[in-house]
């Protein structure tokens, strides 16, 4: 069955003007079961994100820098599941479906924007970890909210416009061939083996990118722990030990869940992987990764859990 829509220009070459997203290929009661389960992770993770904003903006326990970021970070999952989950349901319901160019590049864009934020967001957050464990004295005056807006602007903006300038040269691709792209949404790796022009300046640019935006976070953030774990481990007791420990456990699981996923479709070598493993793991950070961090971050978090109760004292005051 042919899905593609194509245009010829003056030189013959057909241009592919439209792709088809295969998603997963089987049986329809699973893909309804896929379907049902996504749509309950979807509205789960939009309720879950959307309380801890709301919950950081209106309680006053909880303006500290620690927990403005970590509202800015509920910001970015619901970007990142907003941009893949709908148009994944509806290829779910279809058994595929078609993208027009111009949307599977915009799609490509916001996700890679969005992750890209997110990777330097929680760079800053181990730094400001960092500076709470191993410079407690001087945390007020280093950590303000001017500074925590000006930093959180700045991850915003070098995420977004270090992928647009990405974003940019792959628009200019030429894409004349098969246009079945065997993946969950418009990733960059699927959708480059699908080019007919030169790729070669594109993934130039993708190793420069992972190190700007994967490496030298994943150095900071590694040093930045490095140095809290000598720190931790010099006070005498065990009480405080633990103490500060729980200060950033909540932070170090999403990262390592964050980075591990990342690390293991982008970075290491894909080769004899099969197109169901790579979908299952792009799953895991596109779809359940924002699901999760709300719920690390309330689980064992006695601050949110009292603005919960507080919340939910006020509204049955009020009615």
């Amino acid at each position: 069955m042919n899905f593609q829509k194509q245009i010829t220009n003056e030189n013959n070459l057909t241009i592919v003007t439209e792709f088809f997203l295969k998603g997963f290929q089987m049986r329809k009661s699973l893909r309804m079961f896929l379907f049902c389960l996504l749509l309950v992770v979807y509205c789960g993770t939009i309720c879950g994100n959307l309380l801890i904003i709301v919950l950081v903006s209106t309680s006053r326990n909880l303006h500290t820098p620690m927990y403005f970021f970590i509202s800015q970070l509920s910001v970015s999952d619901i970007l990142v599941i907003t941009d893949v989950v709908p148009n994944l349901l509806h290829i779910l319901l279809n058994n595929g479906g078609v993208v027009i160019s111009i949307a599977c590049i915009s799609q490509l864009y916001f996700f890679g924007a969005s992750e890209a934020f997110e990777c330097f967001l929680l760079t800053v957050m181990s730094y400001d970890r960092y500076v709470a464990i191993c410079n407690p004295l001087h945390y007020s005056t280093i950590m303000t909210s001017r500074h925590c807006v000006k930093v959180s602007i700045l991850c915003w903006m070098l995420g977004y416009s270090i992928i647009l300038i990405f974003i940019i040269r792959t628009a200019n691709v030429i894409f004349c061939g098969p246009n079945i792209i065997d993946h969950l949404f418009c990733d960059i790796v699927p959708l480059l083996e699908l080019a007919c022009s030169d790729t070669f300046v594109i993934h130039l640019g993708i190793y420069f990118m992972g190190i700007l935006v994967v490496i030298i976070p994943t150095t900071i953030i590694v040093t930045s722990y490095t140095n809290i774990v000598l720190a931790v481990l010099r006070i005498p007791t065990s009480t405080g030990r633990q103490k500060a420990f729980s200060t950033c456990s909540s932070h170090l699981i999403v990262v390592s869940i964050f980075y591990w996923t990342i690390f293991s479709v982008y970075i290491v070598p894909t080769k004899g992987q099969s197109s169901t493993i790579s979908k299952i793991l792009s799953l895991f950070y596109t779809v359940f990764t924002p699901l999760v961090n709300p719920i690390i971050y309330s689980l064992r978090n006695k601050d949110i859990n009292k603005a919960i109760q507080e919340t939910i004292h006020k509204c049955n005051s009020f009615y």
